[in-house]
C-alpha cells in the first residue's frame, strides 16, 4: 500500500516529506481513475448508448460516497454514531499506515434519477470542457485510452448523466485547488478513496479496522469467515467465469436449463397476453408493448464460451495473477477490468455478453439489450428444483422471471423500445395514465415502516412494480399450465392447496433475519423494498391471493384499494 501511495504522488497523512507544492490534481485523478479504476469525484465507463443501443459510448456520472447518503454526513445529530465509527475507521487505517493526522460534495438523490430521458445528455469532449472545466478532459481520456492505443479527439462524444453535478463540482474544485489547504483536502479525498478500496487486501489488522463502521451501519461486525470460504468468495468476485465453468461442470443439471426455458416462455406468454386487458393503454402503444415483450431475449445458465477451455483462457490472457502477490493481484484485476471496458469504445454491442457470472444467485434485465439473464446459480433450491411441483417452481423462479420481464415496463424500463433504445414510444395520454398507477405504488410503499423509518416509495418504485407485475405474470402462467388438469396431491402435513403453495413459495424466498441497522441502511440506499414488504406489498395488491386464502375484503392482506398495472387474466 505504501508503494501504491508513492505511485499516486504521495499522501500528506503518511509521508512527512510530502510537498503539496509539487502535487497535481489532474495527474493524481488520472492515476486513481485510469490506472487503479477507483471512483473519485466522478466515475466513467464505456456502455451501450441509451439512444443507439447498437454502439458503445463513453459515459460519465457522479461517483458514490462511502456512507449510504449525503444526509449521513450533513445530519450530525441523527447520524453521530455512524460518523464517529467512520472517523474511527479512517484513523485506524491511517495509524496502521503510519499517519501524521487525518481530516475527514452536491449529488443528485437517487429518487431524482429515475427518469432516464432527463438524465441523458450528449456532449462532445470540447462541450464538456466548457461545461465542467475542473480538469482537462481530452488529456484525461487520452491518458485512459493510451493503454488500448485508441485516439481521442475533442469531437469524441460522451453521455453525461449528471451535468448539474459536474458544474457544481467544477466550482468546488476550483475553489479548493486555489489554496494549499484546499489542495491537501483534495489530495486526502482522492487518496482515501483509493486506500479504502484496497485495505481489505491487507493484513487482518486492516480488515478488522472496518468492523466498527460495519457494526454502526449494519448492526453486526460480521462473523469470522473460514479462510477457504473467504478465498472462494474473493476469487469468484474477480474470476467469476472461470469459477463458473467449474460450477456448471460439477453441479449444474442441464435439464434445468431446458425446463427454465419452457417456464420463461410460459411466463412471457402470460405477461404478453395481459396487454389486451389494459383499458388504460391505447391501441398503438399496446401493439408496440406486445412486440417489445415478445422481443425480450433470455440467456439462461451460462455463456457457451466457458465450456471451451481455449476461449476461457483467452478471456483472461492479459490478466497477470501470481500465487504469492495477493495485493498486487487485486490492483491488476482492477486495471484489467478497466481495460476490458475501454476496449469497447466505439465498437458495436455484442448482445450475448454476460455481466453476471454463472454461479451467481441473482438475475437481471438490461433495458438497452431488452434482455433478461438467469444464471445457473439461481436455478436451484429454494427458487427452483426439477423435482418440485409447478406450484413451488412458478412461485419461486417463475416470479423471478416475471420480475425481470416486468422491468421492461416499469417506470424506467418502459422508456426503452423493443430494440433497447431510449425512445418516446408511448402515447402521452397512456404515459399519464401509467404514471397515475405508478403514483399508487409510491403512496402505498411510502406507508411501510420499520422502526419508525419509512420506505421511499419513489426510490423503490421500479422494483416494486417489477415485484407486482412479476408475481401476477407467474401466477397467470401457473394457472394456465394447470387449467383442466387434476390438482397435484397435497404435501403431507400441510393443509394447503397448490394455489396457496404458489404464494408460500414466493414469500419463503424472502425469509430473512436482519438487524435494525441493516434495515435502515437498505431503506436509505437500496432500490429494493425491505424483504418483508416485498412480500406484503405484492400479495396484498393481488386479487388472486385474497381468493386463494379467502381473505376478508377490506382486511390487511386484501384491501379494497389495490395498486394495479397489470390486470387479472
Amino acid at each position: 500500500m505504501l508503494d501504491l501511495l508513492k505511485k499516486l504522488g504521495g499522501w500528506n497523512i503518511t509521508d512527512k516529506n510530502f510537498n503539496i507544492g509539487k502535487w497535481s490534481f489532474q495527474n493524481t485523478l488520472q492515476i486513481v481513475l485510469n490506472r487503479y479504476n477507483v471512483g473519485a469525484f466522478f466515475s466513467y465507463s464505456v456502455g451501450e448508448d441509451d439512444k443507439n443501443s447498437t454502439k458503445h459510448v463513453l459515459q460519465i456520472d457522479q461517483s458514490g460516497l462511502t456512507l449510504p447518503t449525503r444526509e449521513n454526513y450533513l445530519n450530525k445529530t441523527e447520524h453521530a454514531k455512524v460518523l464517529e465509527a467512520y472517523l474511527d475507521y479512517m484513523t485506524k487505517v491511517g495509524v496502521l499506515l503510519g499517519e501524521n493526522q487525518i481530516q475527514p460534495k452536491s449529488r443528485w438523490q437517487i429518487e431524482l434519477r429515475r427518469d432516464e430521458e432527463s438524465l441523458y445528455h450528449l456532449f462532445t469532449i470540447a462541450e464538456l470542457q466548457e461545461k465542467a472545466g475542473f480538469i482537462e478532459w481530452r488529456k484525461f481520456f487520452e491518458d485512459a485510452m493510451r493503454v488500448i492505443k485508441k485516439k481521442i479527439t475533442s469531437k469524441q462524444q460522451v453521455v453525461v448523466y449528471a451535468p448539474e453535478y459536474l458544474t457544481n463540482l467544477t466550482e468546488l474544485i476550483k475553489e479548493y485547488n486555489s489554496t494549499t489547504k484546499g489542495k491537501i483536502i483534495l489530495n486526502n479525498y482522492m487518496i482515501w478513496q483509493t486506500v479504502k478500496s484496497f485495505t481489505g487486501c491487507l493484513s487482518k489488522a486492516f480488515r478488522d479496522s472496518y468492523k466498527g463502521l460495519r457494526k454502526a451501519l449494519m448492526g453486526s461486525e460480521g462473523g469470522e469467515e473460514p479462510q477457504w470460504r473467504y478465498c472462494i468468495q474473493d476469487t469468484n468476485n474477480v474470476l467469476g467465469f472461470a469459477i463458473g465453468a467449474i460450477f456448471v461442470r460439477e453441479v449444474f443439471h442441464q435439464d434445468s436449463k431446458l425446463q427454465a426455458q419452457e417456464m420463461i416462455n410460459n411466463v412471457r406468454d402470460a405477461f404478453t397476453g395481459n396487454f389486451k386487458n389494459l383499458d388504460w393503454m391505447d391501441v398503438d402503444t399496446r401493439k408496440a408493448a406486445e412486440k417489445k415483450a415478445e422481443a425480450i431475449s433470455d440467456m439462461i445458465g451460462y455463456p457457451d464460451f466457458i465450456k471451451d477451455i481455449k476461449q476461457l483462457d483467452e478471456k483472461y490472457d492479459s490478466l497477470s495473477i501470481r500465487n504469492d502477490a495477493y495485493f498486487e493481484n487485486t490492483l491488476n484485476i482492477n486495471h484489467y477490468n478497466l481495460v476490458k471496458n475501454l476496449e469497447k469504445i466505439n465498437e458495436p454491442v455484442n448482445r450475448t455478453t454476460w455481466s453476471m457470472s454463472p454461479s451467481t444467485v441473482n438475475a437481471y434485465y438490461t433495458p438497452t439489450k431488452n434482455q433478461m439473464v438467469l444464471p445457473a446459480g439461481i436455478l436451484q433450491n429454494p427458487f427452483y428444483d426439477p423435482n418440485y411441483p409447478p406450484s413451488l417452481n412458478y412461485g419461486g423462479i417463475g416470479v423471478v422471471m416475471g420480475h425481470e420481464l416486468a422491468h421492461g415496463f416499469d417506470d424506467q424500463g418502459r422508456e426503452f423500445d423493443k430494440d433497447g433504445n431510449l425512445n418516446h414510444w408511448w402515447k402521452n395520454e397512456t404515459v399519464a395514465k401509467f404514471k397515475d398507477r405508478a403514483k399508487c405504488f409510491v403512496e402505498q410503499y411510502d406507508k411501510f415502516q420499520i422502526g419508525g423509518k419509512s420506505i421511499s416509495g419513489n426510490r423503490t418504485l421500479g422494483e416494486n412494480m417489477a415485484d407486482n407485475g412479476g408475481l401476477k405474470a407467474a401466477f397467470n402462467a401457473y394457472s394456465k399450465l394447470t387449467k383442466g388438469r387434476p390438482e397435484s396431491q397435497p404435501y403431507p402435513g400441510l393443509n394447503l392447496n397448490h394455489n396457496q403453495l404458489f404464494f408460500v413459495a414466493f414469500a419463503q424466498i424472502w425469509c430473512s433475519s436482519v438487524t435494525n441497522e441493516t434495515n435502515v441502511l437498505q431503506i436509505e440506499k437500496d432500490p429494493h423494498s425491505l424483504a418483508k414488504y416485498r412480500v406484503i406489498g405484492a400479495l396484498s395488491n393481488l386479487e388472486e391471493f385474497g381468493e386463494a386464502f379467502r381473505c376478508k375484503k377490506g382486511s390487511k392482506m386484501n384491501p379494497k384499494k389495490k395498486c394495479v398495472v397489470w390486470k387479472k387474466l
